[in-house]
């Protein structure tokens, strides 16, 4: 059975509306992309904000919050976009992080992290950590419960957010409450039975787009020793991470990849919860995000989001 046959009914149109992503060659197109706009909620306020990166240069953040609220401090979330480490924006995740602020009655601050090529390894990553320290040091400015700040992404993101988890851990960082990667990159291997069955030029991201979207992510550093911080699959332990929750397609490059970091997990003693959605594509939910599978997945990780922050 082929790739497109496999994929459930109300997700296969798309399909055939995305151009192949040619990577790397490509990567200046799919940066010219536009963002697809979306309504900003009057329940919820938004703001932009330069604070200091890794690299000492300023870096953009976005903080959402309800916009009408008390003076009871609130939880916060860090958000971290996706890309495949060398694509994306804050902007693109508006819709999502104005639905994370009205369920969960949160703060959420996303970061537009440095991306590859031209900032390869370690740069996404020091700039993630440096605005988790960020928010965690401004709690009273933002009015932020610091003992109650979760950190999520999806895709890269959700690769970022496991490596965050990894890094705030081993530094004696910032305390994480709950960690979210949905779908996450975590491997640059690519030696999964998913990493070699996503192969069709129709799926959202398969095998080649993985595998240029790593070497240009890892740069030079891909010739020595792999960190962790760069790729989480290759932690060695996983104990005193935060509780978990995360969900994949089972038409996923990152299916396999993702259970063995669930199973790990687990195996660790960290709390966490899975879900896997048959006949559901790499980001199925952002892409087609009206369809019931995507609504459904939605509304699971919000849930564990929402009861995460406020037990």
């Amino acid at each position: 059975m082929d790739f497109v046959s496999r994929v459930l009914p109300e997700l296969r149109p798309i399909l055939s509306l995305f151009p192949p992503l040619n990577l790397p060659d490509g990567l200046a197109m799919a940066r010219q992309s536009p963002t697809a706009p979306s309504q900003q909620s009057e329940d919820v306020h938004t703001a932009s904000r330069h604070i200091s990166g890794a690299a000492g240069q300023e870096m953009l953040v976005k903080i959402y919050e309800p916009a009408r609220r008390n003076q009871d401090p609130l939880p916060a979330l860090l958000w971290i976009h996706g890309g495949g480490y060398v694509l994306g924006h804050p902007d693109m995740d508006d819709g999502l992080c104005e639905t994370y602020v009205k369920s969960a009655n949160c703060v959420v601050v996303s970061v537009d992290y440095r991306l590859a090529p031209e900032h390869p390894y370690p740069a996404a990553i020091e700039d993630c950590y440096e605005a988790l320290v960020w928010l965690t040091k401004n709690a009273d400015t933002l009015n932020i419960d610091s003992s109650r700040v979760a950190i999520a992404g999806a895709s890269a993101g959700g690769g970022l957010t496991a490596a965050l988890s990894l890094m705030a851990r081993d530094k004696g960082g910032p305390a994480i409450a709950f960690q979210m990667p949905l779908y996450p990159m975590i491997d640059d291997r690519n030696t999964t039975p998913s990493s070699y069955e996503i192969t069709d030029e129709r799926a959202i991201w398969n095998r080649s787009s993985n595998l240029a979207g790593w070497s240009m992510y890892l740069g030079e550093q891909a010739k020595g020793e792999i960190s962790p911080y760069a790729a989480p699959a290759r932690a060695e332990n996983l104990a005193g991470l935060p509780p978990t929750y995360t969900c994949v397609g089972q038409l996923d490059p990152f299916r396999d990849e993702t259970i063995d970091y669930v199973a790990k997990l687990a195996q660790a003693g960290v709390d966490v919860e899975f879900q896997l959605y048959p006949g559901c594509f790499h980001g199925f939910d952002a892409i087609v995000p009206n369809a019931e599978v995507s609504r459904r997945a939605r509304e699971g990780y919000i849930h564990a989001l929402v009861k995460a922050l406020n037990p």
